[in-house]
Order: C-alpha cells, then structure tokens, then sequence
C-alpha cells in the first residue's frame, strides 16, 4: 500500500504537474478527474494505467488515429433517471443519444485495432455495446432536438390541425390588413408580433375604427396593436391545440424516459469511460510535450533514470529557449544513499526533486522523460524534507519543523522507502546539528532505506564515503569561472567553494585571509582537496568532450580522405586506360612499320595485303560493339583525360626545364664522403640523425627516438654549427 503525504505532493509540486495535463482535458469531467490523479497502491492498476497512456501516445505516430472521445456531460440527466416519475426535458435525450453514439464507435474502433492497443481494448470490453438507446431516442427526437411529428398518431392529428388553423389566422389577417391599409388606418409599419401573435398596427386616432382585440400600444402612445375580429377566434382555436400539443409531447416524453431509465447505470459507465479516456488521452499529449516513455518497471530494487529532465523545469526553459541539463542517477542494492555536496545554484535540489517527481509521477501512472533504457522499481512510501519549511500556524522553528519531519521519517522509513532531504541538518548549531544529521543517516541506512540528501556538512560527506552501500556525489563547476555546469556526477563530493565564490563577488582578499584563519587548517585543507578533485573532473569532462570533437573530426577526414582516395583511384583507372590505350596504338605502329620494312625489300603486294588483314583481324577480334552512346560518353571522358594528362606533363616539362636551368647556374657543391658519426639528414628532410653504420651503399642513421636504414645518395652532411 503507497502513502504519499499531502507535504511530499506539495514538495515535488506535482500539483503543477496535474493542472497542466488537466489543461489538455477536452471535458469538465475529464478536467476535474486529472486534479485528482493520485499514487496507485495496486501494482496491475498502475501497469494498466501506463500501458494505457503509451498505448494512446503510440496513436499520434501511427495511421489508426483513435476517435473523438468528447461529450456533454449528463451527470444531471443521470441524477433525474434515478428518481422515480421524474422526466427529461427533450435536449437531453440528444445529450445521451452522442455520447451513446461516440462510446459505440470507440468500443467498434478498439475491438478492431486491439493489436496495436491491447490495453485500451480491455478496458473498452467492460462496457456494453447497445444501439437500443440511440434507436430508442431516434424515433422520437430529430437531430435539431426537436419531438418528431410521427411521436404518436395523437401528435400527428395535433400538429396537421394546428397547420390548418396557422393557415386560416394568416388568410384573415392578411384579408383585414388589406382592407384596413387601403381606408389608411395603418401606421407605416403596417404589422408587428405581440405576444407571438400578428397584430395591426392601426394608428391610434383610428383605434375605435378597428374592430377588434387591443394587445399593446407603442412608447409614444401614437400606435395601438390590434389583433382583428376575424382572427381572434381562430388564435383561440390555434392556442387550444398548441396546448394540446405541449399535453402530448410531455406525455411522448414520460414514455421515453421510462424507457431509457433501465439503460441509468449503463449511461453512467459509458459517461465514466469517456472521461477516463479523457485523462488518458490529456496524458499522452503531455508525455509528448515532455517526451516522455514508459521505462522498464522491475522487481529487482534497481532505479536507473539516464538522461532524465525534470517536467516542470523542462518546459518552462522551453518556453524561454534555453537548454534544460539532463540528469543520470541510478540506486541499486550495493549503492542506497547518495549524499550530493557543492556551491547552492548549482542544480542540488532540482537534481534530487527531479528524481522524486518523475517516481512519483510514473507511480501516479504518468509517463517520464528518461531515455528508453531507464529502468525502475516501486516505492511504497515517499518521504520529502524540501525547502523553508518554517511553520508560522505551529510557532515553530525551522529547525523545530525539521525534527518533528525527522522523527515522522524516522517512523515510517524501510526498505521500500524513497526519501529525499534537501540542505540535511542545516538550521542548527553546525557542529551539534551535524552530528544528529549523521546519526539519523546512519539510522536511514541501517534500515536499508533508498534516498538522496543534499548538503554541506564535511562529516556528511566522510559518512557517505565510509559507509559501503551509500555514495558521495557533487555538481560540477567551472574551475575557472565557478560558473555551474548543471551535471551532476556520482562517486566524489563537491566542494561548496566558499570563498572561491566571495572571491569572485568581490569580497577583498585580506577578509577571507582573516576569515581562513579562523577555521581548523584540516577542514580548509579537507574543502581544497574536494575542490581540487573537482577541478580535476571538470578538467576530465572538458577532455573528454574535446577527444569527441576531435574524434568526430577525425572521422570527417577520414571520410574526405576516402573520398579523395576513390576520386584517385578514378583518376589513376582513366590514366591506366589512356595508357594501355597508347601502347596499343604504338604496338600498331611498330607492326606496320615491320610490314612496310618486309615491303620494301620483297615488293610482294599480295604478301603486304595478307599481313595486314591478319593484323586488323587480330585487333578487331578484341573490340566489342558499342552504341552510339556509349562511345560519345568515352570519347568525352578519354578527351578529358587527355586534356588533364597534358596539363600534368605541361608542370612535370617546366619543373624539369627551371631545375636544369639551377643547376646549370648554380656550381656543384663537392661530394662529402660520409663516415660513421657524421651528422647528416635526408636531402628533402628536415630532422637531423648520426650515421651509426655503413654497409655498402647504405647508412644506418641514428634519429634518437629510432633509426632509419637509407641510401648514401638520399642524404647529405650537415655541417656542425
């Protein structure tokens, strides 16, 4: 059984959590239901609940879009089927005929898509299918809500009589108010509605004149309404029926009322369906807001939230374009209790509420913004310490308040306990208050008990690191700007950079020199240690983005390099082309001049014919047959070839031509014969190594880190400065 106290709500403001998914109701009911969404205690109502949510999240993605699950609300229409001769006006009936007929096509939808929203499909199959209630009201109501002329054979007689009389009260009206007009008795106006009666509008020095009854004068008393002599007793007739008319349709209306009261208890489960649907629907709109998912939920006592954003914070920094940090922390058997130290505004307490609120939020089943491979397990209790929690009704200390909640957390803490304290032992004599905060930790983890405190006492910190099953952790800070980097990292303690931060406020220097001394050497020394490790692991996490970075960047060269490789490759296949193409052309060449040779000396024509149909059948033999195509595309292609291979031997002739022309200028330097321990270096090098040996035509040159075995002609003697 989960027990969640209004104080830990009202700590995690998971209130603000559920008035905006109330926001995103499309009904009263729906609206009210999201207020009082609460922690579930049954374990398969909650899996029900989160599945249900998913469920619906995975429609806006897919092509089976749920239907419109909006309604009117008949709780009013409920409460007067269930009393005994009571009956509905004719607008209610419309009311329970569309929310019947919307409850039908959600349960016909489900139960045909129950593949992709098993969930949702089983809490539609509770509730009955049933047209009788629509078909019940159709027969009655038109669409307009309106009774129908065929009701009752009764109404149908009413109705065509009440027709005919509307006809004759037109036709003598109309016939008097010819009459009267042409006698001039009529204002301009001529006829106006009293009463919803037509009446004459006879000025009034005529009234006398007009036979008939007085139903009203004008403001200015200029103008009588009369309706005339010979339409009154038809009015009178047409009133009769129009009674008549309101007799039988509340006696239509008591029938149909009785025949839908059966159907009460049904109308309230369809009406309680589509709320929930309601709130359902509200919940997946936010956990896409949120990005939100449904993480793992296991037995095992392991909570591993990875890249979690806390909800509130989230959308209000997007609201604003700023970045929200995420958070990754993870509890497990061998690691209970974190205690998170450093420098306030770093991001302590909104680290810690951001792990109560999304635990609480998944108990209360809604879905978390955590990455996909977040795993968690159930709580059965949720204890909260956060904020100034001053009490003004109870005349009570801060300090007063928190004793009284430790001994409440003292109670009801065990090994199925989440507990979260903010700024642990503070409000008291440093010292004193400290050591009873080190003692109700102790007491927290003897009990086996998982939570998070923040803090700033030393001997929290030393606890947390000799304590096996408990974790010291800390948010970094920029080591040179103390700017916060909204990370927070387990397994070290964070220094609260005291005066590293009146430092950098502007505090004179001589003043913290007078304030260091005043305090033990051990505990500066204990709070620079802290602060240097930090600084070592924001140095750490800076490495390591920039490796990414460059490993990221190295990647990119590698891809360009490919790149270039294939463009290479290309380029030497085209040369190879060109090549092999020229060699055969040149082969050709020399064949012919061999025929021309042999020619010349025999003058045999038939010979010198046979010798070049067998060269040219030889060479045909190896050509294949192409398009037209095709060979303008490789004649484009060995033309351009062509063109770079004689740009290239352009630079290769001009470079061969300026070095012939240096060394023609420039005198030879005499030849050094190299010896073992001449200092020499490569003719196209820079670095300088020390001949270690000479075998033949080659040295072994000595560069210090490692030696290299080269050609005497590839390297030259360096002179000794």
């Amino acid at each position: 059984m989960i027990s969640i106290t209004q104080k830990t709500l009202q700590d995690l403001e998971f209130g603000t959590i559920l008035q905006t998914i109330s926001g995103k109701c499309n009904t009263d009911l729906g609206q009210q239901k999201a207020l009082e969404i609460k922690p579930y205690s049954n374990k398969d109502e909650l899996m029900n609940a989160l599945l249900q949510t998913s469920e619906y999240q995975s429609s806006f993605s897919n092509n089976n879009a749920i239907p419109n699950h909006g309604f009117e609300s008949i709780t009013s229409e409920i409460k007067l089927l269930s009393i005994e001769d009571s009956f509905l006006e004719v607008s209610s009936f419309r009311k329970i005929a569309a929310i019947s007929e919307t409850v039908n096509t959600l349960l016909i939808f489900l139960k045909k898509f129950q593949e992709y929203y098993p969930t949702l499909f089983a809490k539609s199959s509770a509730v009955e299918l049933t047209k009788i209630i629509i078909q019940k009201i159709d027969e009655i109501v038109d669409k307009y809500g309106e009774v129908k002329d065929n009701a009752s054979p009764d109404l149908v007689e009413i109705r065509r009589n009440i027709n005919a009389v509307r006809g004759k009260v037109n036709q003598s009206f109309g016939m008097a108010l010819s009459q009267y007009n042409s006698l001039g008795y009529l204002d301009d106006i001529k006829e106006s509605i009293i009463e919803n009666r037509r009446v004459l509008a006879v000025l009034a020095m005529y009234r006398r004149k007009v036979k008939g009854s007085i139903l009203g004068n004008s403001k200015t008393g200029s103008i009588a309404y009369i309706e005339p002599e010979t339409t009154l007793k038809y009015s009178r007739e047409l009133n009769n029926l129009q009674f008549e008319e309101r007799e039988e349709i509340i006696k239509i209306i008591k029938k149909l009322t009785n025949e839908i009261r059966p159907f009460t208890e049904l109308l309230n489960q369809y009406q309680e369906f589509l709320s929930d649907i309601d709130v359902i629907a509200a919940k997946a709109k936010y956990a896409n807001d949120i990005n939100a998912i449904l993480p793992k939920i296991t037995n095992e006592k392991r909570l591993y939230f990875r890249e979690a954003f806390h909800p509130i914070l989230y959308l209000t920094n997007k609201a604003k374009k700023e970045i929200t940090y995420p958070q990754t922390i993870e509890f497990n058997s061998d690691n209970r209790i974190i205690v998170i130290s450093g420098p306030n505004a770093g991001g302590k307490t909104i680290s810690m509420k951001t792990v109560g609120l999304l635990q609480l939020m998944l108990q209360s089943g809604i879905l978390i913004p955590v990455h996909e491979r977040s795993e968690t397990f159930l709580f059965d209790r949720i204890l909260t310490d956060i904020g100034d929690n001053q009490s003004i009704e109870n005349h009570l200390s801060t300090y007063s308040y928190r004793l009284k909640n430790m001994n409440y957390f003292l109670k009801k803490c065990n090994s199925k306990t989440l507990f979260l304290i903010d700024e642990f032992g503070t409000g008291s004599d440093p010292e004193l208050g400290g050591a009873l905060a080190e003692t109700f930790l102790e007491e927290f983890y003897h009990r086996e008990a998982y939570g998070i405190i923040t803090t700033h006492y030393s001997n929290l910190k030393m606890l947390a690191n000799e304590l096996p099953f408990a974790t010291n952790a800390n948010m970094l800070f920029d080591e040179k700007s103390l700017e916060p980097m909204y990370k927070l990292i387990l397994g070290q303690a964070g220094s609260s950079f005291t005066f590293e931060v009146a430092q950098k406020n502007g505090i004179p220097y001589g003043l913290i020199n007078r304030a260091k001394k005043k305090i033990e050497g051990g505990k500066i020394r204990f709070d620079k240690t802290i602060a240097t490790l930090q600084k070592e692991r924001s140095k750490l996490e800076k490495t390591s983005l920039n490796l990414k970075e460059e490993e990221i960047k190295a990647r990119e060269e590698s891809k360009k390099m490919e790149t270039i490789n294939a463009k290479i490759q290309e380029k030497l296949e085209r040369y190879q082309e060109l090549y092999d193409a020229n060699q055969r052309l040149i082969y050709i060449g020399q064949k012919i001049d061999d025929i021309s040779e042999k020619y010349f000396n025999n003058k045999d024509k038939k010979v010198l014919i046979g010798e070049f149909l067998k060269m040219i059948e030889i060479e045909n033999s190896k050509r294949r047959k192409v398009s037209v195509k095709e060979k303008k595309e490789k004649e484009v292609i060995q033309k351009q070839v062509v063109e770079e291979v004689k740009v290239k031997v352009e630079e290769i002739r001009k470079e061969k031509k300026e070095k012939k022309i240096k060394a023609s200028i420039l005198p030879e330097k005499p030849k050094v014969v190299l010896k073992v321990g001449d200092r020499v270096r490569m003719t196209d090098g820079k670095a300088i190594g020390t001949i270690d040996k000479i075998e033949k035509n080659k040295a072994v040159v000595n560069y210090g880190i490692f030696t290299s075995k080269v050609s005497l002609e590839e390297i030259e003697y360096v002179q000794d400065k």
